[in-house]
């Protein structure tokens, strides 16, 4: 059975929420990211890039401290407030492209992440468990929610649409045309309806968010289980049918000393493949792949005779690239680790990917069919897990608009 708990999250003032909330840091370059602090200073980058303030770049320990002060700060001036009960959060996004994503924000446990109650379809690297590990230690709070689906239940979707009927606390929308709402939930009813739904549930899935569960899971072992904000982490639950799963496409900067022709004649014992000349192709079917090679587009066909699968993981295509194509002929062995490849996610134009191989910068592309929603459920069921890279996943929560206090 799972187990989800209301929690008192800090956040912004309604007047001030929609110049706080950010993207993840990462989803901006340093241009991007220093006119919007120049030009905001609500912003929630102000507390997590917090070195602007010296025109310095501050890394470690250091870093941490200061995002620690910064948001102290933030705090102090009656930016954010923090919640006087415990509460979910059910929280809609309707992006520009008119797709809706409804789902709570709340406290999932340690103990259901240790247990696989929630199960993981990726692997985490240590070191950046370790680097997490320590900053949410030093900063005493996460502000990016771990995103967990669920199998779609009529029951959960009622009692979020009879909160959604009142008016939302939070209504903004971005420069990305997203618009955001969110409503508190503190009613004992409602809170004791919903936990009864999950509890009814075995298993719910990481659908991004390994490394920020991994690290919540790390940290509880370092502080007294008495103490409950160390052993839950905060999560953005939504039902699987409202998750959009694309694809990440595969730059290689060269071709592990082969030509172009040495090249295709290794791939041909691996595929059937098909010259598309200068005409874009994107699969259709799973086990085939678009590729793109000294300005010509390909379509390899995994010939049927190696088409004998015997685990979920065989199956998963950016399993079968990585066995067939990346490690036996491009030699990339490490596929978190190695220069030599790029990943692009699938909402990009495929001339992101042709202009960088036209450009010479990189020497090959291949694309594949997105994983599925059951795909993923299949491989975290049978306990293994995917190559790195194999989904890229919306919704993306924005940053500081709830946060978790430990």
């Amino acid at each position: 059975m799972a187990k989800i708990l209301p929690f008192r999250a800090v956040r912004p003032t309604r007047d001030k929420v929609g110049l706080v909330a950010t993207r993840a840091y990462q989803f901006y370059d340093q241009v991007g990211r220093d006119h919007r602090m120049a030009q905001n200073p609500f912003s929630f980058l102000h507390i997590i890039n917090p070195g602007y303030k010296f025109q310095k770049e501050i890394t470690g320990k250091q870093r941490f401290e200061l995002v620690r002060n910064r948001y102290q700060e933030f705090k102090d001036d009656g930016v954010f407030i923090k919640e006087e009960q415990p509460a979910f959060y059910v929280y809609r996004i309707v992006d520009r492209e008119k797709n809706t994503f409804c789902g709570i924000v709340a406290s999932a446990s340690v103990e259901d992440y240790e247990n696989d109650v929630i199960k993981k379809h990726e692997d985490t690297l240590q070191d950046r468990e370790t680097l997490f590990t320590e900053y949410l230690d030093t900063v005493g709070f996460n502000a990016e929610a771990v995103l967990l689906t669920y199998k779609n239940s009529d029951e959960i979707k009622s009692i979020l649409n009879n909160v959604m009927s009142d008016r939302a606390e939070y209504e903004f929308t971005t420069t990305y045309r997203d618009t955001h709402h969110l409503w508190p939930v503190t009613d004992t009813p409602t809170i004791e309806k919903l936990q009864h739904a999950f509890a009814s549930m075995n298993s719910l899935y990481i659908a991004d968010g390994h490394h920020r569960s991994s690290s919540s899971a790390l940290l509880s072992k370092n502080h007294s289980k008495n103490q409950e904000s160390y052993r839950s982490f905060m999560s953005f639950l939504i039902p699987e049918s409202e998750l959009l799963i694309y694809e990440f496409n595969r730059l290689i900067k060269d071709l592990n000393g082969l030509s172009k022709e040495g090249f295709l004649i290794a791939l041909d014992s691996k595929f059937r493949i098909e010259n598309r000349g200068t005409t874009p192709y994107k699969p259709s079917k799973k086990h085939h792949f678009n590729m793109y090679l000294d300005g010509e587009y390909y379509s390899l066909y995994l010939r049927h005779s190696l088409r004998s699968f015997n685990t979920p993981l065989d199956r998963l295509d950016t399993h079968i690239l990585y066995e067939t194509v990346l490690k036996p002929i491009l030699g990339i062995i490490d596929l978190r680790n190695d220069d030599r490849i790029v990943y692009v996610d699938g909402r990009r134009d495929i001339t992101s990917l042709t202009d960088r191989i036209d450009n010479q910068e990189y020497a090959v592309s291949f694309g594949m069919l997105p994983v599925t929603i059951n795909e993923l459920k299949e491989i975290a069921d049978a306990g293994l897990k995917m190559p790195p890279k194999s989904t890229y996943i919306e919704p993306k929560l924005r940053s500081g608009v709830t946060i978790y206090e430990f």
